[in-house]
């Protein structure tokens, strides 16, 4: 049996709030074990998306960057664990700080600069992948590109493209 899912969608964010606005629609949508590997440079949007996230997951608390913790949990209807790779060069280092019990919980993972250790793209996971428009670094428009590896997350993808409230942010 094949799926006809999705495994790639391009948004466009006109400004944080809507930006946060599709993480909360994820973040309604996501499930326990489901990973979300982040991509993007500095100031992109990655802290901003997350917050949006544990937001939909129905938590009210505020998402500080854990660049200096590495790894913050959140409560939700599911917990939420948010890792930021930015200080971490090696893949020991990695290990050392569990990150395994976070991809393998009971809650969801999103992971900031994940793109600096290729092996986590060999889980099932959603790529989310956020950077500037054609308009630059000083616009708060963003270009969020979704990518999906296995069905769990490509449904997640066409869920997310179904629901009436996203069409604003396609172009």
């Amino acid at each position: 049996m094949t799926n006809t899912y999705k495994n790639t969608a391009d948004l466009y964010s006109n400004s944080p709030k809507e930006t946060q606005s599709l993480g909360n629609k994820i973040g309604r949508l996501s499930m326990p074990g489901d990973l979300i590997l982040m991509a993007g440079e500095l100031g992109a949007g990655k802290t901003c998306f997350t917050q949006g996230v544990l937001n939909g997951i129905g938590s009210l608390e505020y998402v500080r960057s854990p660049t200096f913790v590495l790894v913050m949990e959140y409560k939700g209807r599911i917990p939420l664990y948010h890792a930021d790779l930015y200080r971490i060069s090696e893949t020991a280092e990695l290990e050392s700080i569990g990150i395994e019990e976070y991809l393998n919980s009971d809650g969801i993972c999103v992971v900031e600069w994940a793109d600096r250790f290729d092996y986590l793209f060999q889980l099932d996971h959603l790529a989310i992948k956020i950077d500037w428009s054609n308009s630059g670094p000083s616009s708060d428009k963003r270009r969020i590109k979704l990518t999906s590896k296995g069905s769990r997350h490509a449904k997640l993808i066409d869920d997310l493209i179904d629901s009436d409230s996203h069409k604003i942010m396609q172009e």
